[in-house]
């Protein structure tokens, strides 16, 4: 195994126990390789601090795991940590990741990004009586630490909104809840499973006459490009398993998800929110 920083080559050791695997699949290599994962609760996306149920992101790496027989390990980090492990070799992967995401650590090294494992619909949510309001009603805007809201950026630049940082998903519902922000900047399928959670919060819904769009979220790597070709083969060729895993955790199609929305709220292709 390769050579880790010293506290992740402790974890490493302790949490992997030697195996010898035989493959029966076109993968020619093994090995046990870190995944540096952000330690946000995502779900269903990714909740790598579950010592359970992990989420999408984890269940289709597991799945390409059986398949190729690379072990992966899992490292919840904070957001910030993220690409600084990667550049100094302590992990060999990061998750999630987008190729259209700035950082300061590695954006003029070789990094190599897979398919997308997950599509992700970034969404304004309002209070259900504010639904339609218009933009120039929003002045507070809720978004998750470690996560920028692109799609407010000119409005944030003009000083009109004003952007506050909360820890989860579930304090920034509160304080939408509480008429302390007038929208949270946030995924859909993640703010409805917390809402869930908290029926006696909301109702909320996703406005589509104000910011959103979709982002997708991949695996990372500076050093294995060569396992990322692996995993894209596996996604490109395995579509079928993967659609079965993402219907096992409720993810709609985003178009049939944004065709529905818009029907629910009466929002047309000219009201609908499109950037400038």
């Amino acid at each position: 195994m390769k050579r880790f920083g010293n506290s992740i080559r402790r974890f490493v050791q302790m949490a992997v126990l030697p195996v010898t695997c035989t493959l029966s699949s076109p993968f020619v290599s093994a090995d046990t390789y870190i995944v540096g994962a952000q330690n946000i609760e995502y779900y269903p996306y990714y909740n790598f601090s579950s010592d359970h149920e992990k989420g999408l992101g984890w269940a289709i790496l597991e799945a390409f795991s059986k398949q190729s027989g690379h072990r992966f390990v899992y490292l919840s980090m904070p957001v910030k940590r993220l690409q600084i492990e990667l550049k100094k070799g302590n992990v060999d992967f990061v998750f999630p990741d987008n190729a259209r995401w700035y950082d300061q650590i590695t954006h003029s090294l070789n990094k190599v990004y897979s398919e997308p494992l997950a599509e992700t619909f970034a969404v304004t949510l309002v209070k259900t009586d504010n639904l339609g309001k218009g933009i120039t009603h929003i002045t507070k805007l809720a978004t998750p630490d470690g996560f920028s809201p692109v799609k407010w950026e000119q409005q944030i630049k003009n000083g009109t909104v004003k952007v506050t940082g909360v820890n989860s998903i579930y304090d920034g519902l509160n304080l939408l809840q509480s008429d302390n922000v007038d929208a949270l900047d946030v995924e859909y399928n993640a703010a409805k499973n917390v809402a869930r959670r908290f029926p006696q919060m909301g109702p909320f819904a996703a406005d589509l006459t104000l910011p959103h769009n979709v982002v997708s979220f991949s695996l990372s790597t500076l050093r294995h490009p060569e396992i990322i070709a692996e995993l894209n083969t596996f996604i490109l060729s395995e579509s079928e398993s993967i659609n079965k895993i993402k219907a096992k955790y409720g993810i709609e199609d985003t178009k049939q998800l944004i065709e529905r929305l818009m029907e629910e709220q009466h929002v047309s292709a000219d009201t609908r929110w499109t950037p400038l």
